[in-house]
């Protein structure tokens, strides 16, 4: 197994897409990024620890890449706005990569800059790829939150959408359901 940490917003919603795809075994959301050690859900929503909004994702590479789960990422959030996802507005929710070693880093570096080169997006992508820091995970209440709240308004106009359009786009890459 192997691991990936990834910022594109509320962690909500990168968990929320990313438990879906097949070969992912885990996704925790959490903090990282910043000066405060230990931070809560406040602090970081506060603005002033430095810290993204998360997933940390816990993957089986036989069955799916790094460079899959890039395309994800780049696929399900805005990554031209800098430390802002529609409404989420702050250095908390910016576009981020933090590279677990030095071949992430070189795939993420090289797709950034081909996707930039073909313009998909009217504004340059202005994701950070930075170095791996400390992970913090975010409380216990923030873990699985879109299966266990989707009727909150947050996930219905928020989430939802964004997991509708990865189910939409990404079709014959979701995990197998386990009919009982």
């Amino acid at each position: 197994m192997e691991k990936a940490t990834l910022g594109a917003g509320c962690f909500w919603c990168i968990e929320a897409v990313f438990q879906n795809l097949q070969g992912v075994d885990t996704v925790v959301s959490g903090y990282m990024g910043g000066h405060v050690h230990q931070p809560t859900y406040q602090q970081v929503c506060a603005g002033s620890t430095g810290h993204a909004e998360v997933a940390q994702i816990t993957y089986d590479p036989q069955q799916v890449s790094f460079v899959e789960l890039l395309e994800v990422f780049w696929q399900t959030h805005d990554p031209t706005t800098l430390n802002r996802q529609g409404n989420d507005v702050g250095s908390q929710y910016r576009s981020v990569v933090f590279y677990h070693n030095q071949e992430q880093k070189s795939l993420a570096e090289s797709i950034k800059q081909s996707l930039d080169q073909q313009q998909i997006w009217p504004n340059p992508i202005v994701t950070e790829i930075v170095p791996l820091a400390t992970f913090y995970p975010a409380e216990d209440h923030h873990q699985n939150y879109f299966n266990q709240n989707s009727a909150q308004p947050y996930c219905q106009f928020v989430v939802k959408p964004k997991v509708e359009k990865f189910k939409k786009v990404f079709a014959g890459k979701l995990k197998k359901q386990i009919i009982k």
